[in-house]
């Protein structure tokens, strides 16, 4: 992993850098400050984890685009993470960062960019469905200007909607004020900057109405002191740890995930593939050096990566600017940032909630059958009522079920039967093992101890009329078998050797022989009943065959 600054700089694509990294650092004020208010932390939180974590990331990340930032799933974890319960919250917060860092770079250093293939689109698409619907109802109290109660955020949306007459009419005006805007600029050569002019519009709007009114809109100052200038490093809290790290995992789950997203679709600057692993660890890097400088955990942001991309960036360097342009409103406009108010970072907020819900992808899945659409409607009921860092845990579980069932239901057996000059054909195996006779099945799919009762209702019967037969089970192409497979290929040679026929496997792999003396298929069937395969197709299946038309004509 060589890293050389020196190609981040040339005048020809400076200009270009420098515009497109102007963009995203105004636009990522607002943003970031709204990632604080989503986790329920101090907003400041994200205006550091945006500067710092995107800086941090981008000296190691193998995309030259990817920026790194505080997502609005993983904001929703930090939210359910009950950090308040900590002895020093801000210190668990910054330490939940440094931790969710390292454990991104241990994935990173395994290699574990793989794995990420295997969550499935049905968990996937319950868990970001679910996502928008958390992130609109955790803003209707930002929104209203009533603060809902209740347990979670099903219960504090009832209990504001039941107090719909002490809602703030003011929040209300200026929230919808910010909607609006965003919805109509987004379309235009205005984009994402229509996020940064309908936060300020509807904060002057704000202003004006707290001049006015009796019940004051509430504003950023309300909620924190914005100080002048960038925040001094801070050590994690070693004794939180062990409370944080099932939330750090679910937050390195989510932030892999989305940061795979992002390798695989925003191009590098030379066009070749993204090393995701590398972009694990760049991601780490950006949690511990955000968390050391105060800021909340980050991911690689597809929305981001998009923004800047789109701008005209041409190197990594327009994310240093980005993040330089940051630290500059940080220092020169701290006292502006003050007055932004806290119902048009909700209504941005729940503009973002509204994207996130894909109709087309739930019916996708819908279409895909009954058991991916229960596993969806699962991982979005789970998601909506227990925390999130649980609901992450149990969405990659279920998608493990999920796996597991589509593979062992995938298990096809199939007859084979050798023709007149060596050539091989396949069939539907019979219904019934037939007499005097020699049966070749050959199982296709992944035969581990999930698929063992696919592939036993798929063998041939066993009747009183299948005399003198032998059935050879072909395992070429396996690579490896369950101990619950070996049981039923031990059943069915007892079923046949009490109708006075008899089994033989062919197999390949080592592991599979291993497996089947192990499981006691050996000593039932003899070993001179199982053959090893070689590398010419077909050769081990015709001298078995032989040997069992051989059997057959003796016990005749």
């Amino acid at each position: 992993m060589r890293i050389d600054p020196r190609r981040w700089f040339s005048r020809k694509t400076l200009g270009k850098d420098a515009a497109a990294g102007l963009v995203l650092g105004v636009e990522a004020v607002p943003d970031a400050l709204a990632a604080g208010v989503l986790a329920g932390v101090n907003p400041l939180a994200g205006l550091y984890a945006y500067l710092f974590g995107m800086a941090g990331a981008a000296f190691v990340t193998s995309s030259a685009f990817m920026a790194v930032q505080a997502t609005s799933a993983m904001a929703l974890v930090v939210s359910d993470a009950d950090l308040a319960s900590r002895p020093d919250p801000d210190r668990a917060l910054f330490t939940l960062a440094i931790l969710t860092g390292v454990v991104m770079v241990i994935a990173g250093i395994a290699r574990a960019g793989r794995l990420v293939s295997f969550v499935p689109t049905a968990v996937m698409t319950g868990f970001v469905t679910a996502i928008g619907v958390n992130i609109i109802l955790g803003q209707l109290s930002n929104f209203t200007g009533y603060p809902g109660r209740g347990a979670n955020r099903l219960l504090k949306t009832i209990d504001v909607l039941v107090h719909i007459g002490q809602w703030s009419i003011a929040s209300v005006v200026v929230g919808t004020i910010a909607i609006l805007l965003i919805v109509v600029l987004r379309p235009t050569r205005v984009g994402s900057l229509g996020l940064v002019v309908a936060v300020i519009a509807g904060s002057v709007c704000a202003v004006l109405l707290n001049l006015w009114v009796g019940d004051p809109v509430a504003q950023l100052r309300d909620i924190v002191d914005v100080p002048r200038g960038l925040p001094a490093p801070v050590l994690p809290s070693v004794a939180d740890i062990p409370v944080l790290i099932i939330p750090a995992v679910s937050l390195a789950f989510i932030g892999l995930v989305q940061g795979a997203a992002v390798s695989a679709g925003i191009p590098t600057a030379d066009g070749r593939p993204a090393d995701a692993n590398r972009d694990f660890i760049g991601q780490g890097a950006g949690n511990v050096v955000s968390g050391l400088f105060q800021g909340m955990p980050v991911g690689g942001s597809m929305s981001g990566s998009s923004i800047i991309v789109q701008s005209g960036a041409k190197t990594r360097l327009a994310l240093f600017i980005a993040a330089a342009v940051m630290a500059v409103v940080v220092f020169a406009a701290s006292d502006l940032v003050a007055f932004i108010a806290m119902p048009a970072l909700a209504g941005l907020l729940m503009v973002v909630g509204f994207g996130a819900i894909k109709p087309s992808r739930v019916y996708s899945v819908m279409k895909s059958g009954p058991l991916p659409t229960a596993i969806m409607a699962v991982t979005f009921g789970l998601t909506l009522v227990i925390p999130l860092q649980f609901a992450v845990l149990a969405g990659v579980g279920l998608g493990i079920i999920l796996f597991v069932g589509q593979q062992s239901n995938r298990v096809r057996v199939r007859a084979v039967h050798i023709e007149p000059g060596g050539r091989l054909r396949e069939s539907d195996p019979p219904a019934v093992v037939p007499p005097d006779d020699v049966l070749v099945l050959q199982p296709y799919g992944s035969l581990f101890f999930a698929s063992a009762p696919i592939f036993e209702k798929q063998l041939p019967e066993v009747s009183r009329a299948s005399r003198n037969a032998v059935v050879i089970v072909r395992l070429r192409g396996t690579d490896q078998i369950g101990l619950s497979l070996v049981d039923v290929l031990r059943r069915f040679a007892h079923q046949l050797r009490d109708a006075d026929s008899s089994l033989k496997v062919v197999a390949t792999e080592d592991r599979v022989l291993d497996a089947l003396e192990a499981g006691g298929l050996l000593d039932d069937i003899g070993e001179r009943n199982v053959y090893k395969g070689t590398e010419w197709v077909g050769e081990t299946l015709r001298r078995a065959h032989a040997d069992a038309r051989e059997e057959i004509g003796d016990r005749s």
